[in-house]
């Protein structure tokens, strides 16, 4: 077995060490994300509900934050990834990558103009008001985040589908193993 060699930027044939990392960490705090978001649909009123709900505007902020490094590391390493499979496939990607941004700035808009302090990690990141709440600022995330949220589940399913399907059609390659680095 050949060890793992460190690689951190991306190449035409595999992502980088960065890029990697990006990526999974991503999509464990997405799978965090949408397990809080079930158990407040599903288990409201539980202990499990109230443990999970409380850490989703704090993890939603994170991801806001991760997502923004990521793009700036994509933007970094233009012309060198591995290129796109189809037009269909950016498009897929440029739709995940909307949505991981709309979802969480919907939420923090909506934080905003609730009044309500936002201090995530103990930090004051909005420190509230007095007064009536903004409704205009709090009108776009109660009709969209949920259901936009839901969306960007529905895509995520549909990339992770794709990843299996790709891996079948011997002309594509193993899409898997350029997310995976040296196995």
């Amino acid at each position: 077995m050949k060890p793992a060699r460190f690689q951190l930027h991306d190449t035409p044939a595999r992502y980088g060490t960065m890029s990697r990392l990006f990526h999974w960490g991503m999509a464990l705090i997405l799978a965090w994300q949408f397990a809080t978001a079930l158990a407040h649909l599903l288990l409201e009123d539980t202990a499990i509900e109230g443990f999970l709900w409380a850490t989703h505007r704090t993890v939603g902020l994170l991801l806001i934050l991760l997502v923004i490094a990521r793009g700036l590391w994509s933007l970094h390493n233009r012309g060198h990834r591995p290129a796109s499979l189809s037009p269909m496939a950016t498009l897929g990607h440029l739709a995940l990558y909307a949505l991981m941004v709309i979802v969480p700035l919907l939420a923090l808009l909506r934080q905003y103009g609730s009044g309500r302090a936002f201090e995530p990690f103990g930090l004051p990141l909005m420190p509230g008001f007095e007064g009536p709440r903004i409704d205009w600022m709090m009108a776009p995330a109660n009709l969209l985040h949920s259901w936009l949220g839901w969306l960007l589940l529905a895509l995520i399913a549909g990339h992770v589908a794709m990843v299996f399907i790709h891996r079948r059609r011997p002309q594509d390659g193993d899409v898997l193993a350029r997310m995976l680095g040296d196995r």
